[in-house]
């Protein structure tokens, strides 16, 4: 993995969501503990989430329709009480006051104006400019109606000039100092760790992401830093004890230096071994991988890796760029497009899987911050990016393996 230093729901009760909603006896054990853990959730406010989840994930695209030019984002959103509601902004007062059962809030930006902007930030490493020193991360923040820009402490001087040689109105820019700078950090089931020899004299660590097929082909989805093509993996039998041979990484995509561009592969599984739909839940059952419906911002999700195993948290926010450093604290790669969670996660977790309560692959892991340990491992107390399964299906021709 690499290392990151960085109104209210108003549906009535008697509300019907069409189909049979997700209870929280349903949930597989690993889920339903790591959610309540690492949320700090009890059992009526886990119900409430999942109903809530459900209507989000029925009526986002929607109300992207609906608004139109004037929708600003929808998200999911914990009250001070501990409930959940759906937000939904709109920079038209009179279009957001057609909606039903959804908190509609008055935006000063659209969607459409704020990925304008974000995409000036990415404009400017497309003309071959260098992401200076101190700057971390931009992305849209749906909440604050924003380009949230990631800086380090005392950097914020060095972020307002990179933004202004964008073009971009500093108006929309809100910036955010973060702690540590981002580095690498390496550590046929989700999850589970893989182990590779590149011939350097030293064993590196990741996580299994989603198994997929690519034709009679099988094979995992994981992050693209975890091999280069054509390196032998193996299943990690006991810490650092290299076990079986897995396959070999067919394809693989991980800029470096003041390169930009996706994190992303995966691995063809050799013909003797046999994929698994699901992700591995480190002793509290496993989880059943169903399809790949892309959540809200807001939501819930959990991921599972082999050094930290189940942890959970919440969507903060998508298509982001994030700016690695290595060790030195210079230039490692940017990479564009991921989603950042709440959620913890240690070196080795790299390549594992992100999912939801109701069983839909949304990425694998990239980077984040800091450890399980501490305040991070507190509940919302993490900071994790993954890279989004379905641009690695599409990029790759590759089908998700699901058990619906």
């Amino acid at each position: 993995m690499r290392k990151f230093s960085m109104s209210v729901l108003a549906v009535a009760a008697a509300m019907v969501v069409s189909g049979s909603a997700l209870a929280a006896d349903d949930l597989a054990p690993a889920l339903k503990s790591a959610m309540k853990r690492d949320l700090g959730l009890t059992d009526k406010q886990l119900a409430q989430y999942l109903t809530t989840e459900r209507l989000a994930t029925e009526q986002e695209k929607g109300l992207a329709k609906q608004l139109g030019d004037n929708y600003a984002g929808a998200w999911l959103e914990r009250k001070a009480d501990g409930s959940f509601g759906f937000v939904a902004a709109s920079t038209s007062v009179s279009k957001a006051k057609t909606l039903t059962g959804i908190e509609t809030r008055q935006a000063r930006h659209s969607l459409k104006a704020l990925d304008t902007a974000k995409g000036q930030l990415d404009n400017l490493l497309a003309r071959s400019a260098k992401v200076p020193k101190g700057v971390y991360s931009w992305s849209v923040d749906l909440p604050s109606n924003s380009v949230v820009v990631g800086v380090a402490p005392g950097a914020q001087a060095t972020g307002e000039d990179f933004v202004a040689r964008s073009g971009l109105d500093a108006s929309v820019v809100r910036f955010e100092t973060m702690n540590e700078a981002p580095q690498r950090r390496i550590a046929i089931q989700g999850g589970r760790g893989m182990l590779r020899n590149p011939g350097d004299g030293y064993l590196y660590a990741c996580s299994v992401g989603f198994p997929v097929t690519k034709g009679s082909t099988l094979g995992y989805a994981t992050a693209g830093h975890c091999g280069d093509v054509g390196e032998i993996v193996y299943q990690e039998n006991g810490q650092w004890n290299p076990g079986v041979r897995v396959g070999t990484f067919a394809a693989s995509s991980m800029p470096s230096g003041t390169g930009t561009g996706p994190d992303r592969g995966w691995v063809k599984v050799d013909s003797n071994h046999t994929l698994s739909a699901s992700v591995y839940g480190y002793g509290s059952g496993d989880v059943t991988v169903k399809g790949s419906t892309e959540a809200a911002v807001g939501a819930a999700l959990c991921r599972s890796g082999r050094t930290s195993g189940w942890h959970c948290g919440a969507i903060r926010t998508k298509n982001m760029t994030v700016s690695y450093v290595d060790d030195n604290g210079n230039p490692d790669g940017t990479v564009t497009g991921l989603t950042r969670t709440s959620a913890c996660a240690e070196g080795g977790d790299s390549g594992g899987s992100f999912i939801t309560s109701v069983g839909q692959a949304q990425g694998v892991l990239s980077g984040g911050s800091g450890s399980c340990s501490g305040s991070q491992g507190n509940p919302g107390g993490g900071n994790s990016y993954y890279t989004p399964i379905k641009p690695i299906l599409s990029a790759y021709g590759l089908t998700l393996k699901t058990n619906p």
